[in-house]
């Protein structure tokens, strides 16, 4: 009875980790949306909500930081039980970085909300943002799920978040070379893209270590990055191609 008693309580405390990491992700996704929705709506109130929240997110990593090794103390556990706990303090990890990018974004707004850019520049900033979005939401399904089969999703999407990235980096440039007036909010919004496109590695992070915390293997390596915004060249007049 006693042994029983201590595999309930110690599934309990696995299960609680696992509760943690989904709240974790749900505030994540949450900042991140309202981050970019403040962006282009102009509403600081709302990027200082944003702001104001990281220290939710630093304080569930703590919490799952002091849980983890609480655990490792307690129960000693073996093979798979340990990639859960290890794998538990990794995702916590990333996901309180996706935190901070969606706070440096959250920073932003006032600066950007000065000088209103083009319609399209916001446009591609919220799709950038809502694959990224997707890619984490699908990612964390994956790790309540444990259905690994479905993780090769992950690399295709994060190959489309930098092929966008790359785009919205050059149209980015092209309005800087236009007019010098847009090179302070441009280069704000640059930041902001890059933010974004570090929210999907965050998610690729996430997904090797569930496939780790499944299989007790690494992911196969991965395809070349396709970000080349480090290729853009000022020819052709000055524009971008």
């Amino acid at each position: 009875m006693q042994s029983q008693h201590i595999v309930s309580a110690y599934d309990d405390e696995l299960k609680f980790l696992a509760r943690k990491i989904a709240a974790m992700g749900g505030q994540a996704e949450r900042m991140v949306d309202q981050a970019i929705a403040a962006l282009v709506n102009a509403d600081p109130a709302l990027g200082q909500r944003v702001i104001q929240d990281d220290v939710v997110l630093d304080e569930a990593q703590r919490e799952i930081d002091d849980k983890a090794i609480l655990i490792i103390a307690r129960r000693q556990p073996m093979a798979t039980d340990l990639r859960e706990i290890i794998g538990a303090i990794r995702i916590s990890a990333d996901l309180e970085r996706v935190g901070d990018l969606g706070k440096n974004i959250a920073k932003r707004v006032s600066a950007v909300a000065e000088g209103r850019q083009p319609n399209s520049l916001f446009r591609g900033l919220e799709a950038l943002a809502e694959l990224a979005l997707t890619q984490l939401k699908e990612v964390l399904d994956v790790y309540a799920s444990r259905s690994v089969e479905r993780i090769g999703f992950v690399r295709d999407r994060d190959e489309q978040i930098d092929a966008m990235y790359t785009s919205l980096f050059r149209e980015l440039l092209t309005y800087m070379m236009e007019d010098p007036r847009n090179i302070t909010p441009c280069t704000h919004l640059l930041f902001v893209a890059k933010n974004i496109e570090r929210i999907g590695d965050h998610a690729t992070n996430i997904a090797e270590t569930i496939y780790y915390i499944v299989t007790g293997e690494q992911m196969p390596p991965e395809r070349p990055k396709e970000d080349k915004s480090h290729r853009v060249t000022l020819e052709s007049g000055g524009k971008p191609g």
